[in-house]
């Protein structure tokens, strides 16, 4: 049985490379959780998961929840962003919302916070409250834009 995350970091990152895969590396070392195998998940924080401010100090080659948005691209001047949100109840689930595009790191943030007020509405919950973490990237030779959730 796989046990219920306790904690979670957010984090949003872009970066440079000679690739675009390695630009997708370079974002993720420098959103700090580089070392380790993304487990891409849905969109829930369980109830009483807490944040943690300064990160995780995740084991190398664990395997991580991870609720992401990126984006990569190998053409130059292309605009790239990603964000990630999380919308908290009063006592019950989290919801996370997360978006990568051709846009803004406004407009990726706007479409989070939409997607999360629309997911509350869905679940007839109570919204009481938004974090939201984006980045919007320049592409020179390749570029990645990164925003994430992940659980520990």
């Amino acid at each position: 049985m796989i046990s219920k995350p306790e904690k979670f970091v957010i984090v949003a990152a872009a970066a440079e490379a000679d690739h675009a895969l390695t630009a997708f590396d370079a974002a993720l070392l420098k959103a700090g959780i580089a070392n380790v195998n993304l487990v891409r998940i849905s969109s829930i924080l369980p109830p009483e998961c807490r944040k943690e401010e300064n990160g995780i100090a995740f084991p190398p080659g664990a395997f991580v929840p991870t609720a992401y948005g990126a984006i990569s691209s190998e053409k130059e001047g292309a605009l790239l962003a990603a964000a990630v949100g999380i919308g908290f109840s009063r006592d019950s689930i989290g919801v996370i919302m997360e978006h990568a595009g051709h846009c803004s790191e406004q407009e990726s943030r706007e479409k989070v916070k939409e997607m999360i007020e629309e997911a509350f509405a869905n679940r007839g919950l109570e919204l009481y409250n938004i974090e939201i973490k984006g980045v919007e990237h320049r592409v020179k030779k390749a570029g990645a834009a990164l925003a994430a959730v992940a659980l520990w």
